[in-house]
C-alpha cells in the first residue's frame, strides 16, 4: 500500500525539447534526440527539375558567344598573315556597324529616332578618339616579344570567355534596371587588352585603327545585339546561332583542319554533353530544410 503510493506520487519524467540555447535538459544526454526531432525536415523542396531539351537550348548562347570569338580570332590571324588589309577591315568595321544598328532598330522598341542619333555621334566620339590613339598603341609593346605577346593575348582570352556574361550584356540595354557585374566588366577589360596586345604587332598605323576598332565593336556591341535578338525572338536567336556556328566552323575548317576538329568537339561538350552531365547530376543532389535554418525576412525593412 504504501509501496504503491510512493510510485503514485513520484515525479514524471520530463518531455524532452528541441532547444538550442539553455544547456542540458534534465534526465537526458546532452545529444539525446527522440522520434520528433527530424518530423520537420523537409527534402529537395527548392530543386528544379530541369528537361534536357530547355537546358540544351540555354547552352546556345554558349556556343553563340563561343562563335563570336573565335570569328575574332580568325580575324587577327588573317591580319598578321597580312591576308586582310587596311581597306578590307574597314569595309568589314562598317558593315557589321551597319548591321548591328538595323537590328537594334528592328528589335528595340524603345529605339526612337533621337536616341539612334546619340548612339551615332557617341560612335563618332569613339571612332575619333581610337584613331587618334592608334600610334600609341603600334609602339605600346615594341619591346616585348611577339612570343610573349601571344601568350598573354590567349590567357586574357581565357580569362574573357571564364567571366564573360553569356546571357546578359555589358553594355547597358535600354529599360534595363540592373547594372553589369563586375566579372562582366573583368572579362570586357580582358579583351580590350588582348586587343591592344593584338594591334601592337601590325606595322601600319591604319591597320591598327581598323583593327582595334573592329575587336571593339565586336567584345562591346556583339553580346547586346544578340540579347535584344534573343529578346525579341527567340527563334530568330536559334536560327542566327546555329548559322554562326556552321559559318565558323567553315572558315576554322579553311584555317587548318585539327583546330576545326577541337572547334567541333568543343561545341559539341558544351550544346549536349554538359547539359546531359547537369542533367544526369540532379540525381544526387539533396537538400534538407528545417527548424534550424537562419530565419528569412517575409518583408522589406523600411525605415
Amino acid at each position: 500500500m504504501v509501496s504503491s503510493m510512493t510510485e503514485s506520487t513520484s515525479p514524471a519524467k520530463p518531455k524532452w525539447k528541441k532547444v538550442v540555447y539553455g544547456g542540458m535538459q534534465p534526465g537526458f544526454d546532452d545529444n539525446h534526440t527522440d522520434e520528433s526531432f527530424l518530423e520537420d525536415m523537409v527534402t529537395n523542396a527548392n530543386v528544379v527539375k530541369r528537361d534536357l531539351l530547355k537546358v540544351m537550348q540555354d547552352s546556345v548562347s554558349i556556343s553563340q558567344y563561343l562563335c563570336i570569338v573565335a570569328l575574332i580570332g580568325l580575324v587577327w590571324i588573317y591580319t598578321l598573315r597580312s591576308t586582310l588589309n587596311e581597306n578590307s577591315l574597314l569595309l568589314l568595321d562598317v558593315t557589321l556597324l551597319g548591321l548591328g544598328f538595323l537590328i537594334l532598330l528592328l528589335t528595340q522598341e524603345m529605339l526612337s529616332l533621337n536616341l539612334f542619333l546619340h548612339y551615332l555621334l557617341n560612335v563618332s566620339f569613339f571612332t575619333s578618339g581610337l584613331y587618334l590613339l592608334a600610334p600609341i598603341y603600334q609602339t605600346l609593346t615594341r619591346s616585348i616579344s611577339s612570343d610573349s605577346i601571344l601568350a598573354v593575348t590567349v590567357s586574357l582570352l581565357l580569362l574573357h570567355l571564364f567571366f564573360h556574361d553569356y546571357f546578359g550584356s555589358t553594355v547597358r540595354t535600354l529599360g534595363a534596371l540592373n547594372s553589369p557585374t563586375l566579372t562582366s566588366c573583368i572579362s570586357l577589360n580582358a579583351s580590350i587588352v588582348a586587343s591592344v596586345f593584338i594591334a601592337s604587332r601590325l606595322p601600319s598605323t591604319l591597320l591598327v585603327f581598323a583593327i582595334m576598332h573592329f575587336s571593339l565593336q565586336v567584345f562591346l556591341f556583339a553580346p547586346l545585339v544578340t540579347y535584344c535578338m534573343k529578346k525579341y525572338s527567340f527563334r530568330l536567336h536559334m536560327w542566327f546561332s546555329f548559322g554562326l556556328m556552321i559559318a565558323t566552323l567553315a572558315l576554322v575548317y579553311t584555317l587548318h583542319l585539327f583546330l576545326f576538329v577541337m572547334f567541333l568537339g568543343l561545341l559539341i561538350i558544351v550544346s549536349v554533353v554538359c547539359p546531359y552531365w547537369l542533367i544526369q547530376m540532379q540525381e544526387y543532389k539533396f537538400e534538407i530544410h528545417g527548424p534550424w535554418d537562419e530565419a528569412k525576412l517575409c518583408f522589406d525593412i523600411i525605415d
